[in-house]
């Protein structure tokens, strides 16, 4: 046990480094000018959608981003599906149009 707690403890400070980083990230591209309100807009609208597909499939949601592909906005969303039997849930990536 000893020689797993300063692991653990380096692990801790890193995740606690890298949310107020995250965090630092995302308060000026939330204040930044019109340039970047469609990008907010978007995302919100991919998490939306995100809900939408998840219950569709009878699973939470556990990502949603958007992306382009093809040069087509696409909103590419992550849902656990609960496994049978009590089995770990399975991981579907499901790509939909932002349109």
């Amino acid at each position: 046990m000893k020689t797993l707690r300063p692991h653990f403890r380096t692990a801790a400070l890193a995740l606690c480094a890298g949310l107020f980083a995250v965090q630092a990230g995302a308060a000026p591209a939330a204040a930044a000018g019109q340039d970047d309100a469609p990008i907010i807009v978007a995302a919100s609208d991919c998490y939306a959608i995100g809900q939408q597909v998840a219950e569709q499939n009878g699973g939470t949601l556990a990502k949603a981003s958007q992306s382009t592909r093809g040069g087509q906005p696409v909103c590419v969303i992550v849902v656990l599906v609960p496994g049978k039997d009590g089995q770990r849930p399975r991981r579907s990536e499901i790509v939909v149009p932002a349109n």
